[in-house]
């Protein structure tokens, strides 16, 4: 507010601007007088006051001109004003969250980290656990990954929630809907290629928007309202891998996917 008062003050007392004649030519000035059938303009050409007959002066186009410029300062002047309350709020935004690694949301101007989940392997084959995923095993073919229990113990602040993702490493991420089983909840499918030996995931992604606020620190959001259910936010590598999720619900009553 203060930039938009100065530069309206600035413009007020020191703008230079055109005293169009009748003839369609100008002069340079910074202000002028009309006095009876005079006017008197301050020249920046000459440094000096000067006058000319009042019916050689289109005032008309010169007022014209001068309330588009002005009005024009005024613009960029609200649109550079609203940018430093834009900036000094993102800086506030950034300021709460914590220089470790993590899944953060903000509910009731409370900051509230959501715990990562151990993640286990289940093989179809062998119907048994294999290992809790840090890091995650080798394990050939198909298998699935699961979190204990069948409610995340964190839920969203909305349907829409808005997270922000501290990484340690530059990965993918997203936001996955999980599919409920019995006493646990499937994060992902693991596929094994037999030949590259290269590791991929099965996952119900949802779309979302994301953006940088710093280097190692990331805004996201989903496209639309997230239905009642579990979700996890991951963190993989495609071929090699490695995944890590941060689970959550949405309350609510769950639809029929």
């Amino acid at each position: 507010m203060w930039r938009l008062a100065f530069l309206l003050l600035a413009l007020a007392s020191f703008e230079n601007f055109r005293l169009y004649l009748t003839d369609g030519s100008f002069h340079m000035v910074r202000e002028y007088k009309v006095e009876e059938d005079r006017v008197r303009y301050y020249s920046i050409e000459r440094g000096d006051w000067e006058e000319l007959p009042l019916t050689l002066v289109d005032l008309k186009k010169t007022e014209a001109e001068r309330g588009k410029r002005a009005e024009e300062e005024k613009r960029r002047a609200a649109l550079e004003d609203a940018e430093e309350k834009f900036e000094r709020a993102a800086a506030a935004e950034i300021a709460k969250i914590p220089q470790e690694p993590g899944i953060y949301f903000v509910h009731e101007n409370k900051l509230v980290t959501v715990p990562a989940a151990e993640i286990k392997v289940v093989s179809d084959k062998k119907r048994s656990i294999l290992k809790v995923l840090t890091p995650i095993p080798i394990v050939p073919g198909k298998a699935r990954l699961e979190v204990e229990k069948e409610h995340a113990a964190i839920s969203a602040p909305s349907a829409m929630p808005n997270f922000y993702f501290r990484i340690a490493e530059s990965q993918r991420f997203g936001i996955v809907r999980m599919k409920p089983l019995k006493g646990a909840r499937q994060v992902a499918i693991w596929q094994m290629e037999p030949v590259s030996k290269q590791v991929f995931f099965e996952m119900d992604l949802i779309e979302i928007f994301r953006q940088q606020l710093r280097g190692d620190l990331y805004k996201f959001w989903p496209q639309k309202d997230l239905a009642p259910g579990e979700y996890a936010v991951v963190q993989y590598t495609e071929g090699e891998g490695y995944i890590q999720a941060w689970d959550f619900r949405v309350e609510g009553k769950p639809d029929a996917r």
